[in-house]
């Protein structure tokens, strides 16, 4: 590292469970961030500003007037430019150091196992259970680290799926999916929300990719806004997930 990153990072740094080598380790991190709305744009925000050397943002949507509220990553001035491009100038003003790799479209199938075997970790940070579904199952299979997050309304959860074997997965935590309408769209999210859980996607991705304190691994976190609490909850691999179980049917 030269000297102005030394400062750039210099706080971070300084910290003893990081430390340079901590530093280098993000450097060399490539990270996927699925979806660049309410989660990912505080999520993609923090990681670059730390120093993570590639992110790879997915997201397939342009930027609409009523994702100004809480998408603080895109601005008035670039509605109906294609999310990843708005997201590729706010975090190039923000850390020119990293790089950023698009995908405008959806990653389905194999172009989704093939986005996942070239990085660290992922940070689903869509808003819909059929990509949590098919993202989760992908992981699975290339045992990719996955930072989960889900806001709406008052409400949000965070959870780390690690990818080690006999550890639970997505669908373990929801064998079907939900109501078709729960998304923010249909249903409304305070603002500050989504801004908390995907800060907190980015701390624990951090963390992953310097292997220092304890990820959610195996918890769920669930948070009540209006009531300012947060309850945790253990996770059990399910033997009779359709994805990661273990009993012969």
């Amino acid at each position: 590292m030269n000297d102005d990153e030394l400062l750039r990072y210099s706080r971070q740094i300084m910290l003893p469970e990081l430390g340079i080598e901590g530093q280098q380790r993000l450097q060399a991190a490539r990270v996927l961030i699925i979806g660049v709305g309410g989660l990912g744009s505080p999520a993609a925000m923090y990681l670059a500003a730390a120093g993570v050397g590639t992110l790879e943002l997915a997201d397939d949507d342009a930027v609409d007037l009523s994702n100004l509220q809480r998408q603080i990553l895109h601005t008035t001035d670039r509605i109906d430019l294609p999310k990843t491009h708005s997201a590729r100038l706010g975090l190039q003003a923000l850390n020119p150091l990293v790089k950023l790799g698009l995908h405008g479209q959806r990653l389905q199938d194999d172009a989704l196992i093939t986005a996942l075997q070239g990085v660290d970790l992922v940070l689903d940070c869509s808003d819909n259970f059929a990509t949590r579904f098919a993202l989760n199952q992908a992981c699975q299979t290339t045992q990719t680290p996955l930072v989960s997050g889900a806001a709406i309304r008052w409400e949000a959860q965070i959870t780390v799926f690690d990818g080690r074997p006999g550890g639970p997965c997505y669908r373990c935590l929801y064998p079907e999916a939900g109501e078709q309408d729960e998304t923010c769209s249909a249903n409304g999210v305070i603002a500050p929300l989504v801004g908390i859980i995907g800060a907190a996607q980015a701390l624990e991705a951090i963390k992953l990719l310097c292997d220092v304190g304890e990820s959610l691994a195996g918890r769920l976190l669930t948070f009540d806004a209006l009531r300012m609490q947060w309850h945790e909850l253990r996770l059990r691999p399910d033997p009779n997930c359709p994805v990661c179980g273990t009993t012969t049917l």
